[in-house]
């Protein structure tokens, strides 16, 4: 299979591109590849290419910095996202586009399952709603995947941070009021995989690690998980700060959005295995051996 991954210099672009060139032949553009706020960029760079499948990880992803930039957030996050909808649909090439929990205004206290109505509270996620309406208008056959607090090897992430601020310092803090559901980008890779070629799957799907959590939560048990595997972290314990206090913010957070993997399950034949079991994978693999 010939896939073409957009945004493969971030964390889950890269992370796909690793783990499929091994069996596939993939065709990665970074962001200096591929200009998606300028005018026929993507025609000009995509569309001498033949491909079966495209995967879009390339967003704008700082939250902040849409809400005061929201021409920009919306170019790259809704209308290119048609253009490159419009653009498989013509060579007959599977899309599958990376979204987000933050198309939700956090208002229930379940599990959000692909059908509950998306209401964004925020540029950014008001754009990327806007990216995944595109993207189905171009074809029903493009699958917009949505995920969430994504962590892996290939580019720092809030585990990689925590971690290095206990290496500093005794004293760790994070949000402890807001819920969502970490992603593991080398699970994220073998999820999506079958659906390249599988149309059966199309519209809207969520894919996290199974499990919930705070960011007080995932911090800590990060710090415990390096603890446990010989990181000299100086504490093991995060402070919970309350969201409210998070002055710097500039755009709303939506509180609750945890993703349901019950969908992913049906059609995979198998859950997505927890968070802790994902992040103390990821501390083990890709942490402890730089202090070994």
């Amino acid at each position: 299979m010939k896939i073409v991954i957009l945004g493969a210099g971030g964390r889950l672009g890269a992370a796909l591109a690793r783990n499929w060139s091994a069996k596939d032949e993939v065709l990665p553009f970074a962001r200096a590849d591929i200009d998606l706020a300028k005018p026929g960029a993507i025609d000009h760079a995509l569309n001498p290419l033949s491909f079966d499948a495209l995967v879009n990880c390339a967003a704008l992803t700082n939250v902040d910095y849409c809400e005061t930039n929201e021409p920009e957030a919306m170019r790259i996050n809704a209308g290119a996202v048609g253009e490159i909808g419009a653009l498989c649909a013509r060579k007959h090439a599977r899309c599958v586009h990376i979204s987000t929990d933050y198309v939700f205004d956090g208002e229930i206290d379940r599990p959000y399952v692909e059908t509950d109505p998306a209401r964004a509270i925020s540029v950014y996620g008001e754009s990327k709603l806007r990216g995944e309406t595109a993207l189905l208008e171009a074809s029903d056959a493009h699958l917009a995947v949505r995920v969430s607090w994504v962590f892996g090897p290939d580019r720092p992430s809030f585990v990689d941070g925590i971690l290095k601020r206990a290496l500093d310092s005794d004293v760790a803090e994070a949000i402890g009021d807001k819920w969502s559901a970490p992603t593991y980008t080398v699970d994220l890779a073998a999820m999506l995989h079958p659906f390249l070629s599988d149309i059966r799957t199309a519209g809207i799907l969520h894919a996290s690690n199974s499990g919930s959590c705070t960011w007080r939560e995932y911090g800590e048990f990060a710090l415990q998980c390096a603890a446990k595997a010989g990181v000299p972290v100086k504490t093991t314990t995060v402070k919970s700060l309350p969201m409210a206090g998070m002055k710097a913010f500039v755009a709303r957070r939506p509180v609750y959005t945890v993703l349901s993997s019950e969908k992913l399950a049906g059609l995979t034949g198998a859950a997505p295995r927890t968070w802790q079991a994902a992040v103390e994978d990821y501390v083990a693999s890709h942490i402890a051996p730089k202090f070994a």
